[in-house]
C-alpha cells in the first residue's frame, strides 16, 4: 500500500511538473510573440525616424534650389534693366547729337534737320543726304565761280598795268627807256600772275 501511494505522489508531482513545464512554455511563447511585434515597432520607428531626416534634407535641397532659381531671375531681371537702360541712354545721345547738329548747319539746314529729327526715317535720311550733297555741291559751285572772277580781276589790273607801260613807252624817246619800261613791265606780269591751279 505504501508503495502504490508513493507512486502516486510520484505520478502527481510529474504531472504538477509537467504542467509546470507547459505553463513556463506558453509563458516563453507568449512573451517572445509580445516582444516580437515591440522589435517590429521599434525598428518601425527608427526606420521612420531615419527617413525624416532625409525628407528633411531633401526638403532643404528643394528650397535652396528654389532660392537660387529665385536669385538667378532676380540677376537675369537686373540685367534687362541694365540693358534698358543703356538702350535709352543711347536714344537720348541720339537725339542730343541730332539737337546740337541744329546749331551747327546753316539756316537753310535746319528745316530739313527738323525734318530729320521728327520723322526719323530711311527715306528721310536719304534726303537729307542728297540735300547736304547738293548743298556742298552750291557751295564748291560758288567758291570756283569766285575764285574764276578773282583770276578776271587779277588778269584785267594786269592788262591794265601794261596798257600803260606801253602808253609811257610811245612818250619815251630813247630806246634805253623802252628797254627798262618792258623789263618792268614783265616782271610785273611774272608777280602778278595767279599760281597754276
Amino acid at each position: 500500500m505504501q508503495q502504490q501511494i508513493q507512486q502516486q505522489e510520484q505520478q502527481q508531482e510529474q504531472q504538477h511538473q509537467h504542467q509546470q513545464q507547459q505553463q513556463q512554455h506558453q509563458q516563453q511563447h507568449q512573451q517572445q510573440h509580445q516582444q516580437q511585434p515591440q522589435q517590429q515597432q521599434h525598428q518601425q520607428q527608427q526606420h521612420q525616424q531615419q527617413q525624416q531626416p532625409h525628407q528633411q534634407q531633401h526638403q532643404q535641397q528643394q528650397q535652396q534650389h528654389q532660392h537660387q532659381q529665385h536669385h538667378q531671375q532676380q540677376q537675369h531681371q537686373h540685367q534687362q534693366q541694365q540693358q534698358q537702360q543703356q538702350q535709352q541712354q543711347q536714344q537720348q545721345q541720339q537725339q542730343q547729337h541730332h539737337t546740337c547738329a541744329l546749331f551747327e548747319y546753316p539756316k537753310q539746314q535746319t528745316l530739313s534737320l527738323l525734318l530729320l529729327l521728327f520723322y526719323h526715317h530711311p527715306t528721310n535720311l536719304q534726303q537729307q543726304q542728297q540735300q547736304q550733297q547738293q548743298h556742298q555741291q552750291q557751295q564748291q559751285q560758288q567758291q570756283q565761280q569766285q575764285q574764276q572772277q578773282q583770276q578776271q580781276q587779277q588778269q584785267q589790273q594786269i592788262n591794265t598795268n601794261i596798257q600803260r607801260l606801253f602808253n609811257s613807252l610811245k612818250d619815251n624817246t630813247t630806246e634805253a627807256a623802252r628797254a627798262t619800261a618792258a623789263t618792268a613791265a614783265a616782271a610785273t606780269a611774272a608777280a602778278a600772275s595767279p599760281p597754276p591751279t
